[in-house]
């Protein structure tokens, strides 16, 4: 195979998605519900996220939904709140979460580029929130195309937005290869005619992500060994 541009998700592949949002979650829950226990785990029950453990369940919606899904999880308990009043909460929030990079992201990132690979990220989180936390960590500029599921090219699992990054650096969708932590990522890159790597820096275990990866690898600091043997 040719590879020649490589488009990532964000949250569980180029950021740890525990490390980063588990315990932001619990934090959201408690503001959200101002101290009315009852409230919190009403909340926490609507998506799915374990209050004892701290944790997001594997079946959450949150995981790999759009920041729309969040909201609509966490308004739908809540009284007076509209999902939209939510929504503006969770992102303002979000762009102030503590990341925690899957693995050290400039180096890495640089050395694929240094390959003259072209490099995307393609979330289902906003642009905005993921802008600001590529910033954050530095590596906004080896981004060659950012969207998010509010960027007008719709939201994974649809491939669309897949196929506007390959059109965007004009690489066909079959030199291209999606990364991804969850069964959305890998379901969208399948239909889009990419290649598809799994991670495990997410909640999916490998036996879930396999069936739609071409390879399932730890983390994405194993893809430039992946790469040579390819």
């Amino acid at each position: 195979m040719t590879i020649r541009a490589i488009a990532f998700d964000k949250d569980g592949t180029l950021f740890d998605f525990g490390a980063t949002w588990d315990g932001w979650a619990a934090g959201v829950i408690a503001t959200l519900s101002d101290g009315d226990a009852a409230l919190a785990q009403a909340m926490a029950a609507s998506a799915r996220y374990d209050l004892e453990r701290l944790t997001f369940e594997p079946d959450s919606p949150v995981i790999a939904g759009t920041a729309r899904e969040a909201a609509e999880c966490f308004a739908r308990v809540l009284p007076g709140r509209s999902v939209e009043q939510v929504e503006r909460f969770l992102d303002a929030a979000a762009r102030n979460a503590p990341l925690a990079p899957a693995v050290p992201l400039a180096p890495l990132l640089g050395a694929l580029t240094a390959r003259g690979l072209r490099l995307g990220v393609v979330t289902n989180d906003t642009e905005t929130s993921a802008r600001a936390h590529l910033a954050a960590v530095e590596v906004t500029g080896l981004f060659d195309f950012i969207a998010g599921f509010d960027s007008g090219y719709g939201m994974k699992p649809d491939p669309a937005p897949l196929l506007a990054f390959a059109s965007a650096v004009e690489i066909p969708p079959e030199d291209v290869v999606m990364v991804g932590d969850s069964t959305h990522d890998l379901i969208a890159g399948r239909a889009a005619g990419m290649v598809t790597v799994g991670v495990l820096t997410g909640p999916a275990r490998a036996d879930a992500l396999a069936p739609h990866a071409d390879a399932v690898l730890a983390d994405i600091g194993h893809l430039p060994d992946w790469l040579d043997r390819h």
